[in-house]
């Protein structure tokens, strides 16, 4: 065959052809190859004379004049006499026997009757439930923790600011918000007055002073706690810094970034003038911005150690730890794709097997479930008439037309249990009497008369 497919090549000629309109060089018809194809195989001397035993063609016994044979179809079902072993028939095979069946596995190899299994499409909701759940399965195994509920409610982990978080930055790697104009700078002159650098830094150190809040939040104190005792082994720390701070606010995030940056990059620069007589720059770094960064709600001497101690770390590795995971990232896209791909599967296989199975779920007893039946769908309506209550751009009119105190009676009971409550939020407004006019009392009350009508 592959002679044939050399001959063909080299033999069949090329020349020029019109179709539908337009011109091809060095070309040929399919009739002109079927031509070329014919006579090649009848130039072939040696054309269908050896013949296998168990070929399906045999030589006619009659010779033709023309010096050529004539093929025929043999008679498999035709029994000879005085056949030897040698020369056993060969019995016709039925596509639905058994033997064929026999055949057609030895040659294949075994293959189970299978289906395709259309996956649905992902929502975005679903796709965010993905992040978090294998963003929390990572960093529980970087922690080596059988559990994260000691030292993390996933409750409180948001999926968008995961996902805000990895796909949502810029060049540097920095988290761009949303609806958040950067003001532009490039107008404005910098001063160059003796000490300006240590206006600037004291400004920033009473901004970040300000704030309620440390960038790290108080929510996932613990489980920045838990990372510094991995700290002996930097790749781990490093991996588990990166992992926990993907769970942080953007604008958080955002702040941290953009803060420890300034800071490792200040305390390298030796062309800064001194910020402190006393005090070394990088020491003053940590010292000053280490409450902003990490703190707990309770007051405890031992969280200033702890918090010094991660900041010196985040300076160090800022880079590597402020930045998205790519193990990590890769990894949960390839299971999306997985998850959106269409698969086959076999038969007896079970269908529910390829799932992922549910994380971070565990049962409930008959009464939690009672009481979330009873409450779950009055929860959000409270919610919403608190918003709706709590709203001071909605005039009274329309608070009293969206809290549908007739739809959800239950709901607006409990909100105003008294009318007295009820009275707090929308007042009665007490109608003023027009003024009684001067000149109407001075004339009298003249009755109405009849007139006649002239035609």
């Amino acid at each position: 065959w592959n002679e044939i497919i050399e001959l063909f090549r080299a033999g069949m000629p090329l020349r020029k052809h019109r179709c539908r309109f337009k011109s091809y060089e060095r070309c040929f018809k399919a009739s002109e190859a079927v031509d070329c194809l014919h006579e090649l195989l009848g130039s072939t001397k040696t054309l269908a004379q050896k013949f296998p035993p168990s070929s399906p063609l045999k030589s006619y016994p009659k010779k033709s004049s023309c010096g050529k044979e004539v093929i025929k179809f043999p008679d498999w079902n035709e029994t000879k006499a005085g056949s030897s072993q040698e020369h056993i028939p060969v019995k016709s095979v039925a596509t639905n026997s058994e033997m064929w069946y026999k055949r057609h596995s030895i040659a294949i190899g075994e293959v189970p009757a299978c289906k395709l299994v259309f996956r649905r499409e992902l929502t975005q909701t679903n796709v965010e439930e993905i992040w978090k759940s294998m963003t929390l399965s990572r960093l529980q195994k970087v922690l080596g923790l059988d559990s994260l509920n000691e030292v993390l409610d996933t409750k409180l982990v948001n999926s968008k600011h995961i996902v805000q978080n990895v796909y949502n930055v810029n060049k540097q790697g920095i988290v761009t918000l949303e609806d958040k104009s950067r003001p532009s700078c490039s107008d404005m002159k910098q001063p160059t007055y003796s000490g300006f650098e240590k206006d600037v830094f004291k400004t920033i150190a009473d901004y970040f002073g300000q704030m309620k809040e440390p960038l790290l939040t108080f929510h996932f104190f613990d489980i920045f706690v838990s990372v510094l005792g991995l700290l002996q082994k930097p790749s781990k720390a490093v991996e588990a810094l990166q992992i926990s701070c993907l769970l942080l606010p953007p604008e958080n995030r955002k702040r941290l970034q953009l803060l420890v940056r300034m800071m490792a990059r200040i305390s390298l620069n030796q062309d800064l003038p001194p910020l402190s007589e006393s005090v070394r720059t990088r020491t003053l770094m940590v010292q000053v911005f280490s409450r902003c960064i990490l703190c707990s709600k309770d007051e405890i001497d031992l969280d200033e150690l702890l918090a010094a101690k991660l900041v010196s770390f985040l300076m160090d590795n800022y880079q590597e730890i402020l930045s998205v995971p790519s193990a990590l990232k890769s990894s949960i896209e390839d299971h999306v794709v997985h998850l959106q791909r269409v698969q086959i599967k076999h038969a007896g296989a079970d269908s529910a097997a390829a799932l992922p199975p549910p994380s971070f779920c565990h049962q409930i007893t008959t009464g939690e479930f009672e009481y979330q039946r009873a409450t779950g769908s009055q929860e959000p309506l409270a919610a919403l008439l608190e918003e709706i209550v709590m709203n001071k751009e909605i005039s009274v009119k329309d608070k009293k037309k969206k809290l549908k105190q007739k739809s959800y009676p239950e709901v607006y009971r409990v909100r105003f249990p008294s009318p007295e409550t009820e009275a707090m939020l929308f007042p009665e407004k007490t109608k003023q009497k027009p003024p009684i006019l001067m000149w109407a009392l001075r004339k009298p009350f003249q009755p109405f008369h009849r007139t006649r009508s002239f035609r």
